[in-house]
């Protein structure tokens, strides 16, 4: 019997293709329009390539039409009602990838069609595309993408050739997962245009490929270490100033984030649009920048030195005032809230034509009271140990002042990079 089927298929191979050409279309009537049916099954995504916006897939593609010419009646070989035969030997309908996006010629695959025996051939072919795509990365890492292949004949207009999609988009049952990409959908749609070039409509097929980026590795490598060193560069503010690390940790978190900021640009299209961690990047470094600036006005308020002006009464009543109990910030084994009202400090007097104080009611002559000189002495001497420690107030109150502002800027730098990281983390949910 399989001897006998093997025959039947040889003898219908031959009376076939006896006078078949596969150079014209395959109609009975020249003016009838050829359907062909196009069904798309994407298997995997090869890769996405951001910064040359192109997109490579792997697909199965499988294209349905009728053959006049190939037709019999089963009942003449046997009950044989489809044949495999290479697809080289039959007419092909010349569909191809409009938005293709590789230099080489398209090749065509090596595999057979499926012929029944009322003329419906199925061809069936596994296919790479690399196909160009405008990428979007305003939001990344948490962007969307749309793809589109457009498929249509490359020289047949509608009145020849007529291209329609099977379903309502391609098939995603054999799709093995991307790590970088989920794949919400592949619509199909179909479209009747004209070109400039010739007066026929031409209908092609776009299947659009709905992609939403997986952000959990970018947020890991790229996000949480840059919100990391941002929450670092307020706590500038917080190291003491004799320490001589304050602009050093400012500088080193500045380098940091833009050791990040370069590796970001390596894999980023150049575009118009900013991505969203891009700004996020840049919102961070000018904000490192300012309080890197705030650090040495800190620094030099520090160390104003003894021979330095008094602190203003605008900044002793406001800033060494109110600020300094709103933010805690007091003396040693000062309670907090109950910082002490700072008062200007008394400014030496040195006695008036150098007469010390009067002498007591001493009435012997050789008292040390009547020793004018000595009092002279004295009175020198404790002017000089008033006006020391009124210079050390001064600087105690620059110092103080320093560490107002330290805390005054920690709380506002702080706020702003707890802000920030939780507005771009938000994009995540």
């Amino acid at each position: 019997c399989l001897g006998a089927e093997g025959r039947l298929a040889h003898k219908l191979f031959r009376d076939l293709f006896a006078n078949y050409t596969r150079a014209l279309r395959p109609v009975a009537d020249t003016d009838q329009a050829l359907n062909v049916t196009l069904e798309v099954t994407l298997s995997q995504i090869i890769d996405m390539d951001e910064r040359n916006q192109v997109l490579t897939l792997y697909l199965w593609m499988r294209q349905e039409w009728t053959d006049a010419y190939l037709q019999w009646d089963p009942n003449d070989y046997g009950g044989l009602d489809a044949i495999r035969i290479p697809s080289s030997l039959v007419w092909r309908p010349d569909i191809v990838l409009y938005n293709k996006a590789d230099a080489q010629p398209p090749a065509s695959a090596s595999t057979n069609v499926v012929l029944r025996h009322d003329g419906a051939v199925r061809w069936d072919a596994p296919v790479i595309t690399r196909s160009s795509c405008r990428v979007d990365v305003s939001a990344f890492p948490f962007d969307a993408q749309r793809c589109g292949l457009t498929f249509g004949s490359w020289t047949h207009g509608g009145h020849q050739l007529d291209v329609q999609p099977r379903g309502s988009g391609a098939s995603l049952a054999d799709f093995v997962e991307n790590v970088e990409w989920r794949v919400l959908g592949m619509p199909a749609r179909r479209r009747v245009l004209t070109y400039g070039c010739c007066s026929e409509p031409y209908p092609d097929v776009t299947f659009t490929l709905l992609l939403r980026r997986r952000a959990a590795a970018y947020v890991c490598n790229l996000l949480l270490p840059c919100v990391l060193i941002s929450l670092l560069a307020p706590l500038a503010f917080h190291l003491p100033a004799d320490s001589g690390e304050k602009v050093s940790l400012g500088v080193t978190v500045l380098l940091a984030l833009t050791v990040f900021q370069l590796l970001l640009a390596e894999s980023m299209p150049p575009a118009e649009s900013v991505p969203l961690i891009g700004k996020y990047y840049m919102a961070t470094m000018t904000m490192v920048t300012f309080s890197t600036a705030l650090t040495i006005l800190v620094m030099n308020l520090h160390y104003c030195g003894p021979s330095a002006h008094p602190v203003p009464a605008w900044a002793r009543a406001f800033l060494l005032g109110h600020l300094a109990r709103g933010l805690c910030v007091r003396e040693r084994g000062e309670p907090c809230g109950q910082s002490r009202s700072p008062k200007s400090p008394p400014s030496p007097q040195l006695p008036e034509g150098g007469a010390g104080p009067p002498a007591g009611p001493c009435h012997e002559p050789r008292c040390l009271c009547h020793q004018e000189s000595l009092l002279h002495h004295v009175a020198t001497i404790a002017n000089t140990f008033r006006s020391h420690r009124a210079a050390q107030r001064r600087h105690e109150d620059w110092k103080r002042l320093a560490r107002v502002m330290d805390r005054f800027f920690l709380g506002i730098f702080f706020s702003m990079a707890v802000v920030m990281s939780l507005l771009v983390l938000m994009q995540a949910l």
